[in-house]
């Protein structure tokens, strides 16, 4: 499969989150929607948002976004609940990173890590610790080689401060890698995919179980180049637990080139997106159980319906899966769907006019009351993208 999805640039929504248990959310309440932020692309503000944010206690959203800033590199940015937007980091485009693709995590000192596709040493992407105070530490700068480059996915932390992540390249055969990042710095490769059917170019970011296993996807790789699901246990050994059409014929209507990372449930069945594949090639929700059986829970038929999702799910306590798409919609502009237990498709949100945000490529979060909150890449006032809220 060629690796050109028709996407802008690489950079998706990749950081895998350990499944959230959400307050459900009413349907007949989708019409609520309002834009908390657009974005003007220019030197003070933030432009054209790839990711996903995060929220703290107090209702501050945090994200980034590869365009604007002070050198038209990206920024990191805080958004108060009044809508207030601080640039926490506005990154040069040198040694401190370039091209923020992916969202970002916080520890419980208010640190915010994540990375850079490229910029460092060898502009290959690293590694950023960015303290309450707005000071970034490069954790680690990619060098091309076996440790890795260009790391569009964000990371995981586990309860002794190491971090997680995926590379799109570098590794033994320049097709990715899975590192671990100590606090010191240290970085180990535990795995080094070969372009085969381990599978190759992840993408997306990882997620934890309470062994300490981690798991994702790969874009490309496979028995036919359609993408992996992978487990990977903590010596390092990879298990391939799903491969996407394996004999070809396409559509794939099992899903083809997974781009997001995947949800656990409590059951240990994981669940995600692919940007092809389905009844009409134009992407999939599925369902992987711990057997390793594959199940198609929702397969996207353009248009109205949407198409091409390029970003991981949420889970509520009624077992509602909530994302985006980037395309589709009336106006083929996006849209936020809601995915009921039995399969049923809810359209939330279409994005169909400039001032309301356009093209989203990154996942939901939702607070205790039920608001959705995420991103798009363009539109707004100045057409550099927004942040948005859904139903209040």
């Amino acid at each position: 499969m060629s690796r050109n999805l028709n996407i802008f640039s690489k950079c998706i929504l990749g950081c895998g989150l350990a499944l959230a248990v959400l307050a459900p959310f009413d349907s007949a309440d989708a019409g609520s929607f309002k834009v908390l932020h657009s974005f003007a692309g220019t030197p003070t503000d933030g432009g054209n948002p790839l990711a996903g944010l995060i929220m703290d206690k107090l209702g501050n959203l945090y994200g980034t976004t590869q365009n604007g800033g002070a050198a038209g590199a990206g920024v990191v940015f805080k958004l108060t609940p009044d809508g207030t937007e601080t640039v926490l980091h506005s990154f040069t485009g040198g040694s401190d990173g370039t091209s923020p693709c992916a969202g970002l995590i916080m520890d419980s000192s208010g640190n915010l890590y994540s990375t850079t596709s490229d910029g460092g040493a060898d502009d290959d992407g690293v590694v950023f610790k960015l303290a309450p105070n707005g000071t970034e530490t490069v954790l680690h700068s990619f060098t091309g080689g076996s440790d890795g480059a260009h790391p569009y996915a964000g990371l995981i932390a586990d309860g002794l401060g190491n971090l997680y992540g995926t590379t799109d390249e570098g590794g033994a055969v320049n097709v990715g890698v899975v590192f671990k990042l100590a606090p010191d710095g240290t970085e180990t490769v535990l795995h080094s995919f070969t372009g085969g059917s381990d599978g190759e170019y992840p993408l997306a970011g990882l997620t934890m179980d309470s062994s300490g296993n981690l798991y994702s996807t790969t874009s490309n790789g496979g028995a036919d180049g359609n993408g992996v699901v992978f487990k990977l246990a903590l010596d390092g050994t990879e298990t391939v637990l799903y491969t996407f059409c394996p004999n070809g014929g396409y559509p794939c209507t099992d899903g083809q080139a997974p781009l997001a990372g995947l949800i656990m449930d409590s059951s240990g069945n994981l669940y995600s997106t692919t940007y092809y594949g389905g009844a009409r090639n134009r992407g999939v929700v599925f369902k992987l159980a711990p057997d390793g059986t594959e199940t198609v829970l929702h397969s996207f038929t353009g248009r109205n319906g949407g198409e091409s999702p390029q970003a991981g799910l949420i889970m509520d306590s009624s077992g509602n899966l909530y994302s985006t798409t980037y395309s589709g919609g009336p106006d083929n502009r996006g849209v936020v769907f809601k995915l009921a237990p039995d399969g049923t498709e809810t359209v939330l949100r279409s994005f169909t006019r400039r001032s309301g945000g356009k093209y989203p490529q990154a996942g939901l979060i939702m607070d205790k009351k039920g608001n959705l909150y995420s991103t798009a890449l363009d539109g707004g006032a100045d057409n550099d993208g927004v942040v948005f809220r859904l139903k209040e």
